[in-house]
């Protein structure tokens, strides 16, 4: 005795309906529009930039005595001391492009004659008093 099945396949054709809500076309427009006009700075945040290093030292002393000479003559930059076994170093500012860093370099060089270094470093955005912010 043979057995002989037969069986019948059936596909089905499902179709899901996805209604999206219109709001999000205006979102995303306005996303693409912030995401082209280029990175937008939040206070306090930070960002990949630059930084010069102006001291190496073994001396907390001289850092701390250089520092106070930077901060003098500028104000409007931030000063950083950061120790790693057995150096100090000194560095200042907040710069987003190397051009920055540069035109700065050239004038902290009219007050400062030692080795001035431009180093890449995480950098934080702190809006300066004249300046618009987003909010």
């Amino acid at each position: 005795m043979v057995m002989v099945a037969c069986c019948k396949v059936c596909f089905a054709v499902d179709t899901i309906k996805v209604h999206k809500d219109s709001r999000l076309d205006v979102l995303t427009a306005k996303q693409a529009q912030i995401n082209k006009t280029g990175p937008v700075y939040t206070p306090g945040v930070k960002y990949k930039g630059y930084r010069l290093q102006i001291l190496a030292t073994h001396s907390r002393e001289e850092a701390d005595q250089l520092e106070a000479i930077m901060l003098q003559n500028f104000p409007n930059e931030k000063t950083y001391i950061s120790y790693q076994s057995p150096t100090y170093k000194l560095k200042i500012g907040n710069f987003f492009t190397r051009d920055d860093a540069e035109n700065f370099k050239i004038e902290l060089g009219k007050v400062y004659d030692g080795g001035i270094y431009i180093v890449e470093d995480v950098v934080e955005y702190i809006p300066k008093p004249d300046s618009p912010t987003w909010n």
